[in-house]
């Protein structure tokens, strides 16, 4: 068991440091901050003072290592906008993401697994058809689209909902539908796949020709036994719900996580958008470690290095 954790927490790291690697990298190579943050009318002394303050003057290795030093020590550096540490800038913002996050990903799991088990257990049937196209075509839609439909239906259309903003209630259930029905549209089809492998086991079939109650069968026989890639996608889904924030929040103008994003990358705050792709890594990361672990717990062949468990 150890070492299995050890060998996934490695990979964790491993992850973790191409993630920042590469923000790193992508973002000096995009644009210059100093002419982003002072303006293109400012001197050329201004850009070099700037440069040289925020330490853009040195070579991009040497920037590299000090930032690398930095993450260890649990500093993410400063905003170039108004000075104030990176990480107290994203926590401002935290509680609003997680506002939609949370309840969206609950509305994922009340739709997409029921839908998912009941749509195998009555596969071929036209409730079966209706739910699969609606799933398909939830997950198909873009993002952006599909909450633009939201907000055409509800708030133009109907005027049941403001269309955007923050402050009541009713601002949180646009962007909480929009994470909620797209991601119960991707977890319903997986969910289904699953549960309709399981029920063309020996196993299930034995119990159904035992006379065992059907919900028996389901709850003992077939979801157990559908739990395992079920658990991979909702961990993605999970870690995802983070970068699928960016386009919700700035469609609803939500002042959360992913619209300081936006806004941090048009000015270039470096600092700012490497602590925000750092805590998107980590948030992905970290979901699938837990995936990695409840395999662990679900497969105990895993820990065991035996053949038949999940694989890389």
């Amino acid at each position: 068991m150890l070492s299995y954790l050890a060998t996934r927490a490695l990979r964790a790291l491993v992850t973790l440091l191409l993630i920042v690697t590469a923000a790193f990298v992508v973002l000096r190579l995009t644009g210059d901050p100093a002419i982003n943050i002072l303006g293109l009318d400012a001197s050329a002394d201004a850009i070099l003072e700037f440069r040289r303050s925020w330490g853009l003057d040195q070579p991009l290795w040497i920037q590299y290592l000090k930032y690398l030093q930095s993450v260890v020590q649990g500093n993410l550096g400063g905003s170039m906008l108004d000075g104030r540490s990176a990480m107290l800038v994203v926590a401002e913002r935290l509680p609003a993401t997680l506002a939609i996050m949370i309840p969206g990903f609950v509305l994922q799991l009340l739709i997409g697994l029921p839908a998912g088990v009941f749509s195998a257990l009555h596969r071929s049937s036209w409730l079966d058809r209706v739910i699969m196209t609606g799933s398909i075509i939830g997950f198909t839609i873009p993002g952006f689209v599909f909450s633009l439909l939201l907000v055409m239906l509800f708030a133009v259309h109907l005027r049941w909902l403001p269309s955007g903003g923050s402050g009541t209630l009713l601002h949180v259930i646009l962007p909480v539908l929009s994470l909620g029905l797209f991601g119960g549209a991707v977890l319903a089809r997986f969910t289904r796949s699953a549960v309709v492998d399981v029920l063309d086991q020996p196993h299930v079939r034995a119990a159904t020709l035992r006379g065992l109650a059907r919900w028996r069968v389901v709850a003992v026989h077939i979801i157990p036994n559908a739990a395992l890639p079920v658990v991979t996608i909702m961990g993605m889904m999970l870690g995802a719900l983070v970068a699928g924030a960016v386009v919700t929040e700035s469609v609803f103008a939500w002042p959360g996580i992913g619209r300081l994003l936006v806004t941090s990358v048009a000015s270039r705050d470096l600092a700012v958008v490497q602590t925000i792709l750092l805590m998107i890594g980590a948030t992905m990361v970290a979901a699938n470690f837990v995936v990695d672990l409840t395999y662990g717990i679900l497969d105990p062949r895993l820990r065991r290095g035996q053949p038949g468990g999940k694989k890389g």
